[in-house]
């Protein structure tokens, strides 16, 4: 009878484990530090709002089924974010004490600075002149039809700092375009995966990077692997770290100036005439 009764409540502790899980899953959540549940009550499971937490398995089994729905459509990215998510692990905690390193990243580590349609000023950054880092950031989000809000939030890193940096990560993502002028099309975003693959060490970036040029035609690698990729890994290794950079504080900074102090070289002459497959 004692040891029916201990199996049972082993049963029973499983399956409300798994019940926490999947209701952590039903949790709203936005951004990093809200969350609301379903009934309407504040408050979370997990190390942070919308913490979803995870065994070894459960992680290999997220990062096997995301792996294969972002090689079969790069633009899922929820199944790229999950796939970061259970994969960098030793990478962010590298990007981690990069940041604590330096004076700037330690500010943005302490204070958890967001980049949201909700903390950015547009008027003002349309307001600044035609090659700051604002204004071209800016022409970019207009440019492309992008927001910043498109960023997915953290939910299977299981450290509350980490998370944050994981965060940070994807909010830079559009600034990086910016710095290294890079379209959002294909090619653009495998040319900004080779110069994030060497700056973050994120196996996500490493495969993106790697398997990314299998979708272009042979007139677009041909610059891809000249110029562009021997450029974006020069300039990705040699650089500071670029989310230990405060860009909110840096707005109104020259966008020429701006990457010459961070280490990145100037981007290839893009030939602005029809057919340039780096334009289209």
């Amino acid at each position: 009878m004692l040891a029916a009764a201990r199996k049972v409540a082993a049963v029973r502790a499983r399956v409300q484990g798994l019940g926490a899980v999947w209701q952590c899953e039903r949790w709203q959540h936005s951004e990093l530090g809200s969350t609301v549940h379903p009934g309407g009550e504040g408050g979370y499971c997990g190390l942070y709002p919308g913490h979803v937490p995870t065994s070894p398995l459960q992680k290999a089994l997220l990062a096997v089924g995301s792996g294969v729905a972002a090689l079969l459509d790069p633009y899922r990215h929820d199944s790229v974010a999950v796939l970061g998510e259970t994969t960098g692990q030793l990478a962010l905690r590298s990007l981690r004490d990069q940041m604590k390193r330096d004076p700037e990243g330690q500010s943005i580590l302490q204070e958890r600075p967001r980049i949201r349609l909700s903390t950015l000023d547009m008027s003002a950054l349309g307001a600044l002149p035609n090659g700051t880092l604002g204004r071209e950031y800016l022409r970019f989000l207009q440019t492309n039809r992008v927001t910043p809000d498109s960023r997915l939030a953290v939910r299977f890193v299981d450290d509350e700092e980490l998370a944050y940096v994981m965060q940070r990560y994807r909010e830079v993502h559009d600034l990086l375009h910016t710095l290294l002028h890079m379209p959002t099309n294909m090619l653009g975003e495998v040319v900004v995966k080779w110069f994030e693959a060497a700056q973050t060490g994120l196996p996500m970036c490493m495969l993106g990077a790697a398997l990314g040029p299998l979708r272009l035609s042979p007139r677009r690698l041909q610059p891809l692997v000249s110029t562009l990729v021997p450029w974006a890994l020069r300039s990705g290794c040699n650089a500071r770290c670029v989310l230990s950079v405060y860009y909110e504080q840096r707005w109104g900074q020259n966008l020429e100036e701006l990457r010459e102090e961070l280490g990145i070289e100037p981007p290839p002459a893009l030939r602005h005439r029809r057919g340039d497959p780096l334009q289209h």
